[in-house]
């Protein structure tokens, strides 16, 4: 069920995304409201699920990382519960998502070289319950965002 949005939600959601820190006072002169009302109003959007979370967005090349490597899987269904759990043990996936298509599961792989990442694969490759693996490394990332797309603004704005 979608949540309606106005547009002062609309406006505090653009400014958060663009970046978390921003000050309730800031984004209340822009709209014209107290710092206090767009708090309750952030407050209300994280009680209706709207807002999950704000977090930092780390670069992870310089922390020493290779660029992410999905895995696309192919599960057995019926052994997808406890191929889960043993999914979550991998701390170096920091994704994983169910998706429809020829591979089930998609997983994101982020590792400080391409050998650990093949150490991993290759245990991936032995648990009960996959079927196959396929894997897609991230040569440069050419769009990121975390953003509404546009059309979705306009037609409320």
């Amino acid at each position: 069920m979608a949540v309606s949005l106005d547009k002062v939600d609309l406006v505090i959601i653009k400014n958060l995304l663009k970046d978390g820190r921003s000050s309730f006072s800031g984004i209340a002169k822009q709209i014209g409201l107290t710092d206090v009302a767009i708090k309750k109003r952030v407050e209300s959007l994280k009680r209706k699920g709207v807002i999950s979370s704000i977090t930092v967005n780390l670069n992870l090349k310089v922390l020493g990382f290779e660029n992410p490597i999905y895995i696309q899987i192919r599960s057995e269904i019926g052994k997808n519960k406890d191929l889960f759990k043993k999914l979550n043990d991998f701390d170096c996936l920091i994704e994983l998502y169910q998706v429809l298509g020829e591979y089930n599961l998609l997983a994101k792989l982020v590792v400080r070289d391409l050998g650990e990442a093949e150490k991993v694969i290759a245990k991936l490759g032995l648990l009960d319950g996959i079927i196959d693996l396929k894997t897609l490394v991230v040569l440069s990332e050419l769009k990121h965002g975390s953003v509404l797309p546009n059309g979705a603004l306009q037609k409320k704005l």
